[in-house]
């Protein structure tokens, strides 16, 4: 079984880029790569994540994503649901990255210190 491919993924205006496989979502890319893209849904309903497409061809995971066949044509995809067909090109002006998590509290184990 071979892997997916992988298509590179560049934001404007900040230049970001990131690699995405072409069975993963641009959102869920984009955070593996530390890069936050506005979402709510995930699912494609919402439309909080919606950005234009300058460059490249994404397919969406869902049948109907919520975008009408005028956003489409326009070039609108949303990210949480777009899988990549090839380089991509995506305006996201709210592209933010993403804070890094504080590390776990580490357990008590009740052991006592001498």
């Amino acid at each position: 079984m071979s892997a997916a491919p992988v298509h590179a993924v560049t934001l404007r205006p900040s230049g970001w880029r990131f690699a995405c496989a072409a069975d993963d979502s641009v959102l869920g890319a984009a955070a593996r790569a530390a890069i936050r893209l506005p979402s709510s849904c995930r699912n494609g309903t919402c439309r909080a994540c919606m950005c234009r497409l300058q460059a490249g061809e994404v397919t969406h995971a869902v049948a109907w994503p919520g975008l009408s066949p005028e956003e489409k044509a326009e070039g609108w995809i949303l990210p949480c649901v777009a899988r990549p067909c090839s380089d991509l090109v995506i305006d996201s002006p709210h592209a933010a990255p993403l804070a890094p998590r504080a590390a776990a509290p580490l357990p008590l184990t009740g052991a006592k210190r001498r």
